[in-house]
């Protein structure tokens, strides 16, 4: 989706004087587009998990430079990753040791790459116009980089409107909108369930399970990709019958 296509808003948070509008579906389609092809073209078919490697191609295919293992703790304890932006080069994509060669954190540091590829692919455009009009940053300054807190990697307050989206685009890049719809459809019907399933029931546990499983995310990451497409309900309001 070119800049050109999107629609711009007044930035509240006064780091840009407009920043664009994404819809969810905007970014459902546009994730779910760039990631089908790269798949169909590198291994012949869109099937999941989507490998690591291949989010850190998809990264490196922006010509963004990546770093998977840097020590960014000058950013706060709790910053994952980076991604700094030059008015001469193409982005720089910091991703923390802490998440490096730890097969505990695998989820995470596949969340993160997702993340910051929404950073890369959505968002440049704001920089490569703030470069032409606002003087050059030094390099310690933070206004040319998106940093990226673990709280916000997947789920930032709206208001926070750059953390958000490219959290939404983590989980639609990892999950895409299609491949969970169907695996929903595929475990609710015969079951006979029909709306949103409620988190906290034995068919959401079980749900979110799926998820994990099929796309290789930790349960927080589908438990949040499912609530945010209304596929699971995050409160149990349905009465009982006897109740």
């Amino acid at each position: 989706m070119g800049p050109a296509m999107v629609k711009m808003v007044p930035d509240t948070t006064r780091r840009f004087a407009k920043r664009p509008h994404y819809s969810p579906e905007d970014l459902d389609r546009e994730c779910e587009r760039i990631v089908s092809a790269f798949l169909r073209k590198k291994r012949g078919a869109a099937n999941f998990p989507i490998l690591t490697e291949d989010l850190q191609t998809l990264i490196e295919q922006e010509d963004a430079s990546l770093d998977s293992c840097v020590d960014l703790s000058a950013f706060g304890d709790d910053v994952e990753g980076v991604t700094e932006f030059f008015p001469d080069q193409g982005p720089k994509v910091s991703i923390s040791d802490k998440l490096a060669n730890d097969a505990r954190r695998e989820s995470r540091l596949r969340t993160t790459l997702a993340h910051e590829f929404g950073h890369v692919h959505f968002h440049r455009h704001l920089w490569a116009e703030k470069f032409l009009t606002v003087r050059l940053f030094d390099r310690k300054s933070a206004e040319n980089k998106a940093i990226c807190k673990r709280d916000t990697v997947l789920n930032a307050n709206q208001y926070d409107w750059m953390e958000w989206q490219a959290g939404y685009v983590s989980g639609s890049v990892l999950m895409p909108l299609t491949h969970v719809r169907q695996l929903v459809s595929e475990y609710c019907q015969p079951l006979g369930l029909h709306g949103a399933v409620y988190q906290g029931s034995q068919q959401g546990l079980a749900l979110i399970a799926q998820v994990v499983d099929r796309f290789a995310v930790s349960e927080e990451a589908a438990r949040i990709r499912l609530l945010k497409l209304n596929l699971l309900a995050a409160s149990n309001t349905q009465k009982s019958l006897f109740s």
